[in-house]
């Protein structure tokens, strides 16, 4: 187990923008790719999500002094501080169950593959993580490594199962054939998504009501460029910051750089992929006719060449802030973790179609269930963080959480369940009627 243990520290030591390329190389290789060819997809690959990464740092750090500077300001109190993802990455990895993760994973997707439960290879062996990381929290209240397992294993089905039923909007919204999204923390939340979209259609007035980045800029003119979007978010977060006239503007040009650079990272991660997605299929329907499609399951960083999906993140950023400030029982204010909206909601960008009205209310009710769990986990990611020897936690006396990932509802219900708790076990038909109207509207989008 020690020797396993070490195996998978070597593996997360590596960033993911290095890991993924050596998988997609070596994919590229036995799939019988070019050298030349798999080489250059795995060079794309690296450097869009090495632009994603730096891109996202540089984000964080021009929206966290405003954030911060508001609180200052106005004289607010929250003893909780969003610290983003690493916290809840190192509870994962001190955990017991992360050595068994990774194989478990790749075992459970070889036989869904095998029985035909899904379509997708889960090739985001870094955001494996995201499965473990439930199964960490049951074991550290049970006691229970088999329990642990067993709830990583399961929600690592439900997400590679859902993870199909992205594919047809990834091809739609972005161009893309052969790629689903697998990220628990984005695709997750997919069937709540189909459920609201579908209401909006139910309902006359806002049925009609259509906004997305093209459309608005032929109807509205420049003021619905995302440039611009990204530019306005930038003034109002200055403002609300109380900064001069020459740090307003400077963080307005910032964030129109965000939004102009982000989709060329997409895109060249879809560069990156297409061929190899080719190929697999090319292979795939050779030695297998029966399997006539196949998905490469990749993190959601592929979705950014789409601006909708930049667009609704920032959109929800102040719109969070404002929720954050009159919550009631909500004690944290969205700060490291603030920047992974646009990624947590790309997929519901998917759904409704790259319209950014549906996307932003739709994205309401997700924005509220991160404040009150990510308060109501804060206790326990303090000390199982402290307990994993994080660095920097000991710099920072309060309870620390993290909002979109600590927040996560699926996380959170699959948490209370396997505790045996009443209203978890109440959901259980309400979560199975979410997934049956999803994969029903799967199959029709397969069909049109």
């Amino acid at each position: 187990m020690e020797t396993l243990s070490n195996v998978v520290a070597f593996i997360f030591s590596f960033k993911a923008y290095v890991m993924l390329p050596g998988i997609i190389l070596a994919l590229g290789l036995i799939i019988r790719m070019k050298p030349g060819q798999a080489a250059l997809s795995a060079l794309r690959l690296g450097v869009g999500f090495a632009g994603i990464f730096i891109v996202f740092d540089f984000f964080v750090k021009q929206i966290a002094p405003a954030v911060t500077s508001m609180v200052v300001t106005r004289g607010l109190d929250f003893p909780v501080l969003d610290v983003g993802w690493p916290p809840l990455a190192a509870i994962t990895w001190a955990s017991p169950i992360a050595p068994l993760t990774i194989v478990l994973v790749l075992v459970l997707n070889i036989a869904m593959l095998s029985l035909n439960i899904t379509k997708t290879i889960n090739i985001d062996i870094w955001n494996y993580w995201h499965f473990a990381l439930v199964g960490a929290l049951v074991q550290s209240v049970s006691g229970s490594i088999a329990l642990g397992l067993f709830v990583t294993v399961l929600i690592a089905f439900y997400s590679i199962l859902v993870a199909d039923w992205t594919a047809p909007g990834v091809e739609r919204e972005c161009g893309l054939k052969g790629i689903s999204i697998t990220t628990l923390s984005v695709n997750g939340i997919l069937p709540y998504a189909v459920a609201a979209d579908r209401f909006f259609d139910l309902v006359p007035g806002l049925r009609k009501i259509s906004l997305s980045p093209k459309g608005a800029a032929q109807r509205f003119g420049i003021l619905m460029d995302p440039l611009v979007i990204g530019a306005s978010i930038g003034i109002l977060f200055g403002i609300l910051a109380a900064y001069d006239i020459k740090r307003v503007l400077e963080l307005a040009i910032n964030i129109a750089a965000v939004m102009f650079i982000l989709p060329h990272c997409g895109g060249l991660i879809g560069r990156a992929m297409e061929p190899v997605s080719l190929q697999l299929k090319a292979l795939i329907q050779k030695r297998f006719p029966d399997k006539k499609v196949l998905y490469i399951g990749m993190d959601s960083g592929i979705l950014m060449q789409n601006s909708a999906v930049i667009v609704t993140g920032l959109i929800l950023m102040p719109i969070s802030i404002a929720i954050a400030f009159i919550l009631p029982g909500n004690k944290v204010l969205p700060l490291g973790d603030l920047a992974n909206l646009i990624s947590v909601m790309s997929v519901i960008v998917l759904v409704t179609r790259s319209n950014v009205f549906r996307a932003v209310i739709i994205g309401i009710p997700v924005v509220i269930s991160f404040l009150l769990i990510a308060t109501h986990f804060a206790p326990m990611y303090t000390r199982l963080s402290a307990q994993a020897g994080m660095v920097g936690t000991a710099s920072y006396a309060g309870q620390i959480t993290a909002f979109a990932d600590g927040g996560n509802p699926l996380r959170f219900w699959f948490f209370y369940l396997f505790q045996g708790n009443p209203l978890a076990l109440l959901g259980v038909p309400v979560v199975l009627a979410l997934m049956y109207f999803a994969w029903k509207r799967n199959k029709k989008e397969l069909l049109e």
